[in-house]
């Protein structure tokens, strides 16, 4: 039995049902954590996930792309943490800077990821956040699914060529697309379409400044797709 009144309960299940994306920090190439297994039970349910991870971006979980940071730009609207308290702080800290309190994502701290500064911090901006459940078990309890799921998501990237040559190499992906493991050359930038149109990250600026008129975004990148060889900004 959920502990929260019906009213909290229901704002919470159309926050999350009505959400897309959702972002996990916490989340890289290690099979045996919860965040990783979390992705493919939010992906059955048809969300699609954004994962953040410092050390895994460029490669896949069950087809997203792991990201190393969230972009400047770039505006979550669920957030959660898979993070010792520490590391939850760190990242609620940078939220609350980037963002205000129109604008701040739901912010779901997964167990063992409390922080009391974080808490007292989300109290005071009167922003919502969740602690002491689990988002997985939480849309089992209630049986939720996204309610305007864009899967199959497509999505970019961009890395180093593999001649040295100082060029890029740009391709599209989807998240039905086969898995990548951690590019062998540098990665430039990886993100979703959606990504691509807020970040203010300097390779999706220079991509939307190749746009023909009356483009649209996705024509765009499977444009440029395999095309792209530019030299490194």
């Amino acid at each position: 039995m959920d502990s929260r009144d019906e009213g909290d309960i229901s704002l919470l299940k159309s926050i999350l049902s009505s959400s897309d994306v959702i972002h996990i920090y916490g989340a890289g190439l290690n099979t045996q954590r919860p965040a990783h297994s979390a992705v493919a039970e939010l992906k059955q349910r048809g969300w699609a996930v954004a994962p953040l991870h410092p050390h895994d971006g460029g490669a896949t979980i069950e087809g997203f792309p792991i990201r190393p940071r969230l972009d400047d730009g770039v505006v979550p609207k669920v957030v959660v943490l898979f993070l010792a308290p520490e590391r939850s702080r760190a990242v609620v800290r940078n939220l609350i800077i980037r963002y205000e309190r129109e604008h701040f994502p739901l912010i779901w701290f997964q167990l063992g990821a409390e922080d009391e500064q974080s808490r007292q911090a989300l109290d005071e901006m009167r922003v919502p956040f969740i602690e002491h459940d689990c988002l997985v078990r939480f849309a089992e309890r209630h049986s939720l699914t996204c309610e305007s799921s864009s899967l199959p998501q497509q999505w970019c990237l961009q890395t180093a060529s593999e001649n040295g040559d100082g060029c890029s190499v740009w391709s599209v992906h989807t998240s039905d697309s086969p898995p990548l493991l951690r590019p062998t050359q540098a990665l430039e930038w990886v993100g979703s379409l959606d990504d691509l149109a807020q970040s203010n990250h300097t390779i999706p600026r220079y991509i939307r400044s190749l746009r023909k008129e009356g483009e649209a975004l996705q024509t765009l990148a499977a444009r440029l797709s395999g095309q792209l060889s530019t030299e490194r900004r």
